[in-house]
C-alpha cells in the first residue's frame, strides 16, 4: 500500500509507516505524476481532486480532513470507483465557539442588546445542530431553514427562507455548497433581511455574492466573515466592511484537528483492513488543551461576552488578518489552535 499525505495534516506522522509506503507532500506537490502508483491520498482543501489529477492513477481512496468536499469531484470519483471520506462532524464545536464569540463580541462593541433576539440558522447539519443547541441554551429564539432536511425530518422544526430572513436578528450560514446554494446570498436575499441584523458566513465563500453584500452592508448590522470567495485572494473591499474577518479558521480548534485526523485514519484503516488502527486516536502533544465547560446560567450579556472572549479572543484573529490579508495562507498554516469550550 502506498499513501500520499499532505504534510500539513497534524498528528499523523508515523501512523501508517508500519503498514505501507508513506510519502508526505506539500499541497502543490500533489500532481498526476506523483499519484500514478498511489493507492490512497490524504489531502486538505487546497488539493483539487478531479480528472486532471486522478486520471491514470491507481488511487482507490481519497480522505480529506475537511468537512467540505468542494475540492473533490464526486462525479468523477463515483464513476471511477474511488471511495471518498471527509471529516464530517468534527468541527461543530469549534465553529459554534467562533460564532458565539463573534456575536457577543460584536454586540458588546456596538452596544447591541441580544435579549429576545431570534437566531436564524441556514443549514442543519452537524454544525447547524450544534449552533441551535447553544443558541437555545443562551436564550435565543431559533429559526431553521434546510429544505433537504425538512423533507425527511419533522417539517414543523423548519421554516422557509423568506420567513427566516424577515424575522431573524442573526442570520448564520452553515450550508454545503451545491447548485441550490451557490450564490444564494445575493441582493434579493439581503433585501429580505431585517434592518440591523447580523450576517455570518462560516460555511463557504461561494454562498455569497460579494458585491451584493457590500452594497447591502449599510442596512445590516455586524458582518462576520470567515469563508471567502477566491481564497486566498480575497475581496479586500469586503474585508473593509466586516466587523470581524478571519482567514477561514472557524473550525480550527485543537479538538477538531484531533478528531479530523482520527476520522480519516480510522476510515482508511477499515478500507485497507488495518486492524491495528480501527480504534486509532491521536496522542495530544500539548498539555492543558482539554476542552472545558463554561457556566452561563444567570450571567448577564456582558458577563457572557467576557467569558467567551476570555476563552476565544476572536478580535485577535481579526486584527492579525486585517493587518496582513495577503498572508491568508500563512495565517492558516501557522494558526495556533484554540481549545474548545462547551456551554452549561
Amino acid at each position: 500500500m502506498k499513501l500520499l499525505i499532505d504534510n500539513e495534516i497534524p498528528f499523523i506522522n508515523g501512523v501508517f509507516e508500519p503498514f505501507g509506503e508513506v510519502e508526505y507532500l506539500s499541497g502543490e506537490d500533489f500532481i498526476p505524476e506523483r499519484l500514478r502508483d498511489a493507492d490512497a491520498i490524504l489531502v486538505k482543501g487546497h488539493t483539487r481532486c478531479d480528472a486532471a489529477l486522478l486520471e491514470g492513477s491507481s488511487v482507490k481512496m481519497i480522505a480529506t480532513t475537511l468537512v467540505s468536499i468542494d475540492h473533490i469531484d464526486m462525479d468523477y470519483c463515483n464513476s471511477h470507483g474511488i471511495f471518498v471520506q471527509n471529516a464530517k462532524g468534527t468541527i461543530s464545536g469549534a465553529v459554534s465557539n467562533y460564532v458565539f464569540s463573534a456575536i457577543y463580541g460584536c454586540a458588546a462593541k456596538r452596544s447591541i442588546n441580544l435579549s429576545g433576539a431570534t437566531f436564524g440558522i441556514l443549514g442543519y447539519g452537524s454544525v447547524g445542530k450544534r449552533i441551535e443547541s447553544a443558541a437555545r441554551a443562551l436564550g435565543f429564539k431559533v429559526l431553521i431553514e434546510d429544505p433537504p432536511k425538512s423533507n425527511v425530518e419533522s417539517p414543523s422544526h423548519f421554516t422557509d427562507l423568506d420567513y427566516l430572513l424577515e424575522n431573524s436578528d442573526i442570520v448564520s450560514l452553515h450550508l454545503p455548497l451545491n447548485e441550490r446554494t451557490k450564490g444564494m446570498c445575493n441582493s434579493q436575499f439581503f433585501n429580505k433581511m431585517k434592518f440591523g441584523s447580523f450576517f455570518i458566513n462560516a460555511a463557504s465563500g461561494a454562498l455569497v455574492v460579494d458585491e451584493d453584500l457590500i452594497e447591502a452592508s449599510p442596512r445590516l448590522g455586524p458582518i462576520i466573515i470567515d469563508c471567502w470567495n477566491n481564497e486566498p485572494d480575497i475581496n479586500r473591499e469586503l474585508l473593509d466592511i466586516t466587523d470581524i474577518g478571519t482567514p477561514h479558521i472557524s473550525g480550527y480548534s485543537y479538538q477538531s484537528k484531533l478528531s479530523a485526523t482520527r476520522c480519516v485514519v480510522r476510515s482508511m484503516a477499515r478500507f485497507f483492513g488495518i486492524n491495528e488502527l480501527y480504534d486509532f486516536f491521536p496522542k495530544p502533544d500539548i498539555e492543558g488543551m482539554e476542552s472545558i465547560r463554561v457556566d452561563i446560567m444567570g450571567k448577564t450579556q456582558g458577563q457572557i461576552a467576557s467569558i467567551f472572549q476570555y476563552n476565544y479572543p476572536i478580535f485577535t484573529d481579526d486584527f492579525l488578518f486585517r493587518m496582513a490579508p495577503e498572508n491568508f495562507t500563512e495565517l492558516r498554516l501557522k494558526y495556533k489552535y484554540r481549545r474548545e469550550f462547551h456551554i452549561l
